[in-house]
């Protein structure tokens, strides 16, 4: 079969890799689309994967085609959404429910071969059968919205707050989504892209700039969510912060990014200054609300490119062209 392989370090290729065999308690999904993420350049730039070469896309979703001898939850025709999260269930991490902290954290695209291919292996009990009524290309969205639940319930967000949200790309785009649907007073977008803040616009923002000096509150936002990882928009938001406010860290920096904090402003202003780390328990409520029509897939999904194009996809990305990039084998 085709897939997606990065390599080595920067580079990525598409090549013919062996057709996958499922185990036991497996299935082997035909891949309808695949979506490529940050994390895929974070794998690409040598960070994240524990080994290359690697067959990434922890995004997809699928037709099931095969089936393991002790499968019985699911039917050779089904179609699915992949939790690409694989944990021990043994560490005390995994023992006190924090799943997705587990000290041996695996990922499907990230330790073992993905989406980006034709033919991927998960668990059953990885898998979400999809209703009739969705669309298998359109639920690769269903992985980052589950991400985006799970910052949510980090959040425990309260109604009346006055929400800020860095960086308008598909994962800044869905927490705004979901910011206005927990409750937010309002939810103001910052980003220096115009064409990504046209799209928040599109979707219902209270306010959108490029930089918050150009919106009208002195006093801060409630929660500051940075969904950029970049060091200058998470020092910024960290200063925006109003007093016992929460700023959550959701986009994915680099290894070596670093920021200042100010210690006696956390302590005499209760700040609070937290993560979200990846899905937990948000992947069947997270299906669940996108076939409720949380997301409108037309809006976040800008480009369908074939899977032989892997390689330019992810120089588009990085380039910050368009929203949600998926492949097509």
């Amino acid at each position: 079969m085709k897939a997606a392989v990065i390599e080595s370090v920067g580079k990525a290729v598409v090549s013919e890799v062996p057709d996958p065999t499922p185990g036991p308690r497996e299935v082997v999904v035909e891949v309808a689309a695949c979506g490529i993420c940050g994390t895929d350049l974070h794998i690409l730039q040598g960070e994240f994967a524990p080994r290359l070469p690697i067959v990434p896309g922890h995004e997809f979703a699928g037709e099931v085609v095969g089936v393991g001898s002790g499968v019985t939850e699911l039917s050779v025709g089904d179609r699915v959404a992949v939790d690409p999260s694989l944990y021990c269930h043994e560490c005390r991490y995994c023992r006190t429910g924090h799943n997705n902290l587990c000290e041996r954290w695996a990922a499907i695209g990230v330790t073992t071969a993905g989406g980006a291919a034709q033919y991927a292996v998960a668990p059953v009990a990885n898998c979400v059968r999809l209703p009739e009524h969705i669309r298998t290309q359109d639920a690769a969205l269903v992985e980052p919205l589950s991400c985006a639940v799970r910052g949510y319930d980090v959040l425990r967000s309260r109604l009346g707050a006055h929400v800020l949200i860095y960086g308008s790309g598909t994962m800044g785009l869905m927490m705004l989504e979901l910011a206005k649907r927990t409750g937010a007073a309002s939810v103001d977008v910052v980003d220096v892209n115009p064409s990504r803040l046209e799209t928040a616009r599109r979707l219902g923002v209270s306010s959108s700039a490029a930089s918050p000096d150009e919106l009208d509150r002195p006093q801060g936002w409630d929660v500051v969510v940075d969904a950029t990882g970049n060091a200058a928009a998470i020092q910024d938001g960290l200063e925006r912060v109003a007093k016992a406010g929460t700023f959550l860290q959701f986009g994915v920096a680099d290894y070596a990014t670093r920021v200042t904090i100010d210690p006696y402003r956390i302590y005499n202003q209760e700040l609070t200054i937290t993560g979200s780390m990846a899905v937990l328990h948000s992947f069947e409520r997270a299906a669940e609300l996108f076939a409720t029509g949380v997301l409108d897939p037309e809006v976040f999904i800008s480009d369908r490119l074939p899977l032989t194009g892997y390689p330019q996809a992810l120089e588009q990305f990085a380039s910050g062209v368009g929203r949600k990039i998926v492949v097509v084998p």
